[in-house]
């Protein structure tokens, strides 16, 4: 039996804000030296499943550039491997993907051609292990059309995400996307197996719908459970987390740094693959100290890091200070400047004696949801010499030092174009 993969990875993320800006979610940075959807790759060849489409939209040609070929995760295959899938025009099709399931529809012909038996379908901005040779085993055993997998989360959170109740068999009964009062906490992961001929029919019957979304969760899946079709719940109880908002992936890099991590990168057993740049070793200088952090290759630390990743390329100067801080690709951090709960986007550099994540107003930015403190500054920014920015606040990126002028108030978003 068959298994194709099929990676929805075209989202915009704009809970990220700017760091999203100028890449698609899957595509954004991730524990130093790894992007977001290393992880279902990565997921895909340790389970063996080696024909994997990438369906992206929304800004892929960083996404594109990553993955090339598939060399790591041994996808360069003359049989199978990896494909990008975009929206293209055509006599039949001259649309954008609509949503989840449209997405899927429009590359039906893929799934034909690859002589798919099961299609197992997965989010590209999740972080997580999982060996999906085991929800496949559990979809056989079930005899089930469609398998979900899913989670228990918390009733607060329960209303982000796809709601199911089963039986004592595990079979759906009731599937409800988002509610605004949830039933239970049994989440869907945004994980599902399809046998393939049901899969072509359920998306084709959802084209016919004029009502329709065009999604998985608000249309096909409420739809097979009310018409009878064997819908089955995975209970995984893993690390599992959707790094969709700035505070969620803050979290989950500090989940990092704890002695013992929930997610283990240095399992050899299941290795997370990644295209990785040639840097030098981390030079670690005379006077630096360095606890409880993550530091990648071509870093050179001069001054104080603690609690936080720090991406390929960083330069921590003699007397600066970061801490709880999330800093990308090639950032610079000038001699005397603290960075506290912070996340610096690539190639940005804050200027000698600056401080950002500066003083105790926790003013909120209510438009992204930002209430504990956290400061991003995105891609390409100069924050100049000796300004203050306070807490929750969004800086726009490219922006050189003529643009500040003054001390950036906490609650505060500075030039944050709305992404296209």
């Amino acid at each position: 039996m068959r298994t194709v993969a099929m990676i929805l990875a075209g989202g915009r993320g704009s809970r990220l804000s700017v760091l999203a800006n100028k890449r698609a979610k899957p595509a954004v940075p991730f524990a130093g030296k790894y992007r977001i959807i290393d992880f279902p790759l990565s997921n895909c060849v340790n389970s063996n499943i080696y024909t994997v489409g990438v369906l992206t939209q929304y800004r892929p040609r960083s996404l594109q550039d990553h993955i090339r070929n598939g060399a790591p995760w041994d996808l360069d295959r003359l049989s199978g491997g990896v494909w990008i899938l975009q929206p293209y025009l055509g006599r039949a099709h001259a649309e954008w993907y609509e949503g989840t399931a449209d997405a899927i529809y429009q590359n039906l012909d893929f799934l034909h051609h690859a002589r798919a038996d099961y299609v197992l379908v997965l989010s590209g901005d999740h972080v997580y292990k999982m060996d999906y040779s085991i929800l496949l085993s559990f979809h056989q055993e079930k005899q089930a059309d469609v398998t979900v997998a899913t989670l228990k989360v918390t009733l607060d959170d329960a209303s982000r995400f796809g709601i199911v109740q089963t039986d004592a068999n595990y079979r759906v009964v009731h599937f409800e996307e988002k509610p605004k009062q949830p039933r239970g906490t049994l989440a869907s992961m945004g994980i599902y197996v399809f046998n393939y001929e049901t899969l072509i029919t359920v998306l084709q019957e959802d084209a016919k719908n004029p009502h329709s979304t065009r999604d998985f969760g608000k249309d096909i899946f409420p739809k097979m459970v009310e018409q009878n079709y064997r819908v089955f719940a995975f209970p995984f109880a893993g690390y599992w987390v959707d790094v969709g908002t700035i505070q969620s992936y803050w979290e989950a890099h500090m989940d990092l740094l704890a002695d013992t991590p929930p997610l283990d990168l240095l399992d050899r057993e299941w290795v997370i693959h990644t295209r990785s740049e040639e840097r030098p070793p981390v030079n670690i200088r005379t006077g630096a100290t360095v606890n409880h952090s993550l530091i990648t290759d071509g870093c050179v630390i001069e001054g104080s890091v603690e609690y936080s990743v720090l991406s390929p390329g960083v330069r921590v100067k003699r007397g600066a200070v970061v801490r709880y801080s999330i800093i990308l690709t090639d950032a610079v951090i000038e001699s005397g400047a603290v960075v506290d709960h912070c996340i610096v986007d690539k190639n940005t550099i804050i200027g000698c004696n600056a401080h950002v994540g500066y003083g105790s107003d926790y003013t909120p930015l209510n438009a992204l949801n930002l209430v504990t403190g956290l400061t991003v500054i995105g891609k390409n920014t100069i924050i100049p010499p000796n300004l203050k920015v306070g807490r929750n606040v969004i800086i726009g990126c490219d922006l050189d030092d003529t643009y500040f002028v003054e001390d950036i108030p906490s609650g505060t978003q500075f030039h944050v174009e709305a992404t296209d």
